[in-house]
C-alpha cells in the first residue's frame, strides 16, 4: 500500500534509532541504574581517599 505525501507520518531519525536500540533485547546481565550509580559514587569516594592519605 502507498501512502500519498501528505499522510505520511514522519518522526526525527535520531528519535526512531533510540526506540529501535530501546526495544532490542541483548544478552547479558541485567543492572539496574541504582546499582550503576551506587558503583560510581563509591568509586569517587575511594579515589578521594587514596588521593587524601598519600
Amino acid at each position: 500500500m502507498k501512502l500519498n505525501r501528505g499522510n505520511r507520518v514522519s518522526s526525527p531519525t535520531s528519535e526512531i534509532g533510540i526506540m529501535r536500540f530501546f526495544d532490542a533485547e541483548v544478552a547479558g546481565p541485567k543492572l539496574s541504574p541504582y546499582l550503576i550509580v551506587g558503583l560510581c559514587i563509591a568509586f569517587i569516594i575511594i579515589v578521594i581517599a587514596i588521593k587524601r592519605f598519600l
